[in-house]
């Protein structure tokens, strides 16, 4: 048997001294490089966030400050602080941000906490909840009211999914509430007729936008505007729709219905309002 054949018998051919240390060496230098952090870390080091970076995302754009009780509005869900936004919804029905129309007459239907985002905010924000909770405390005690407790929300762990099949098996059926019928509700906008800052002591009404039943009438109508503006005796309410001046005692639903579509706009009834002063 030759040399070749012995060695290969014994465990393969031949390598040179070089070649074996060269193959040593890459070994040892991929095991070293395996073992070194990742990014140049060393173990256990965590990075830290700059929260000038984060800002733009936890800043309320009515007051600049950080966001508190943030809140979304459902339509476009931008968010803000919650009395922020509410106070904004005083005069206007649009998103402040993006000016979309939240709702025709009550957006703060459309409005929802997010209080996951409130927590991100609080443990992004050194000190910034246990002040705001001082704040809350200091509020409250100084106009002698009960500071309020915080809603606590517990999980049902699987008893409205229990009570359904209880449901099932004993044949009953509970009916989901109902939703007022969308004929009984007419939804306005009041506008006012004149001057943009009023005449004499009144002002133009701040809320325009109102939801009442269709069987109201117009008297019902003037005698609302009188008491939001607190208006004299001696003033008279004309409400018009159209060109045409309106009898106190037409109802909406009729109106509704007579109108042109120039007197309608977004679904809403457009009614104009104006003063005019006694003569006695």
């Amino acid at each position: 048997m030759s040399r070749c054949e012995e060695e290969m018998e014994s465990g393969g051919c031949p390598t040179s001294d070089s070649s074996s240390s060269t193959d040593n060496i890459d070994v040892e230098t991929w095991l070293e490089e395996d073992e070194e952090e990742p990014c140049g870390r060393a173990a256990g080091q965590v990075e830290s966030i700059c929260l000038a970076d984060v800002n733009p995302y936890i800043l309320c754009p009515i007051c600049r400050g950080y966001f508190i009780d943030a809140t979304t509005i459902t339509e476009c869900l931008h968010t803000f602080c919650k009395s922020c936004i509410v106070k904004h919804f005083e005069n206007s029905n649009r998103c402040p941000k993006c000016n979309v129309a939240v709702h025709q007459t009550q957006p703060l239907y459309n409005i929802r906490l997010d209080r996951k985002l409130q927590d991100i905010v609080y443990k992004l924000v050194p000190n910034l909840e246990s002040s705001e909770k001082r704040r809350l405390h200091e509020f409250y005690r100084e106009r002698g009211l009960e500071v309020p407790k915080p809603v606590v929300q517990v999980p049902n762990h699987g008893k409205v999914s229990r009570i359904r099949s209880l449901g099932k098996k004993l044949s009953l059926s509970v009916a989901p509430p109902k939703d007022p019928p969308p004929q009984l509700d007419i939804s306005l906008v009041l506008e006012f007729i004149g001057a943009d800052l009023g005449i004499g002591d009144y002002k133009p009404l701040r809320k325009k936008y109102v939801r009442v039943s269709e069987e109201a009438t117009i008297r019902h109508v003037e005698k609302f505007i009188r008491k939001k503006l607190e208006l004299d005796p001696i003033y008279h309410v004309d409400i018009i729709c159209g060109n045409k001046i309106l009898e106190h005692h037409q109802t909406l639903r009729h109106i509704r219905k007579s109108v042109t579509h120039n007197s309608i706009q977004d679904g809403l009834l457009i009614l104009h309002y104006g003063l005019v002063r006694s003569q006695k």
